[in-house]
């Protein structure tokens, strides 16, 4: 058994207020991912990430930050939170057991 401390999430971020073109933001946000240094996957709908609770929390804050000190004067955020004390699953291992089960 493990403990809780292994996190992954899906995170989007959504800056508010800068017209309808957002892809300098996000941009900004996964360069904010990529240095922290964390396992992550960008998605069309958000990004995953995965790693230590603490270091996982602070990355999400860390986008946010980065999003107001490039002027965005709101940040709306969705994070879907998951973490198991049974097993340390990576991204990559959850795929693969849903696509093992769809192929019988």
């Amino acid at each position: 058994m493990t403990d809780a401390s292994w996190l992954s999430v899906d995170l989007c971020v959504v800056p508010i207020g800068v017209g309808v073109h957002l892809s300098p933001y996000i941009a900004a946000c996964q360069r904010v991912i990529a240095a922290a240094g964390l396992a992550h996957e960008l998605g069309p709908n958000g990004t995953a990430i995965e790693g230590p609770w603490d270091e996982v929390m602070a990355c999400v804050r860390a986008c946010h930050e980065e999003m107001h000190r490039l002027g965005v004067p709101r940040v709306y955020t969705t994070l879907k939170l998951n973490t198991r004390i049974d097993v340390k699953q990576s991204f990559e291992e959850k795929v693969t057991a849903v696509q093992r089960e769809m192929q019988g």
